[in-house]
């Protein structure tokens, strides 16, 4: 649910979110040193593009270490009929996010292991999601998911959903999957698909499939007159 409280937008999943404390908007910024990336996420009812403070090194080590993100200039579209809205800042937490587009460096290259890669398919919600999951040589994947933090990345991945009873697929290099989130997971390739409901494909781009552009905005303005 999308409400409108103060000049604040409140996105509302399962439960009503507060107003972040003083001490929320501390423990993003902290003293390490932060910069300012592209945020797009898929939550329950809605998607969500905006910007965020990245703290640290990359943008899955952040949203493992904390539990709720502060995003600005931020557009809001409805899975249901749409409609966007626009405002300067939400609090999100990372239980009500689903997946996100990983954006921003890619961390120490010196700390990486040398791992395998598996194509594996997810249920998350009203999404369905494929990409290559990365673990060790010799490791179930499916296993690995289980024991790692929340917020799991695969690479070469799409995510599809229904907006407005059209499917919309979205290619991203790296896709942030909230293993929390997931209804299942299964080994894929490229023959065998998973599944997707049966409605219509987009074939255009539509308001938000191109974010952060003055198109985007335009397209807005132009709708509403």
């Amino acid at each position: 649910m999308i409400d409108v409280v103060k000049n604040r937008l409140r996105i509302r999943f399962s439960s009503p979110s507060g107003e972040p404390s003083e001490d929320d908007r501390a423990s993003v910024g902290g003293s390490v040193e932060t910069r300012n990336v592209e945020f797009v996420a898929y939550a329950d009812d809605c998607r969500l593009f905006g910007h965020l403070r990245l703290a640290g090194d990359r943008l899955t080590d952040m949203l493992n270490e904390y539990e709720e993100y502060i995003l600005v200039d931020v557009l809001a579209e409805s899975l249901l009929d749409g409609r966007v809205i626009e405002t300067p800042e939400v609090l999100v937490a990372r239980d009500d996010l689903y997946a996100v587009e990983a954006t921003g460096p890619r961390g120490n290259g010196g700390r990486r292991l040398r791992t395998r890669q598996h194509q594996i398919g997810l249920r998350l919600g009203p999404y369905l999601a494929q990409g290559y999951l990365h673990a060790l040589p010799g490791v179930d994947p499916l296993a690995s998911v289980r024991r790692r933090a929340p917020m799991v990345p695969l690479t070469h991945a799409w995510i599809g959903y229904a907006s407005g009873g059209t499917k919309r697929l979205r290619e991203a290099t790296t896709l942030v999957v909230n293993r929390e989130q997931t209804d299942w997971i299964v080994p894929a390739s490229e023959e065998s698909e998973v599944e997707f409901p049966d409605v219509p494909v987009a074939t255009e781009q539509g308001p938000l499939l191109k974010d952060f552009t003055g198109q985007l905005l335009g397209e807005l303005a132009l709708d509403a007159r």
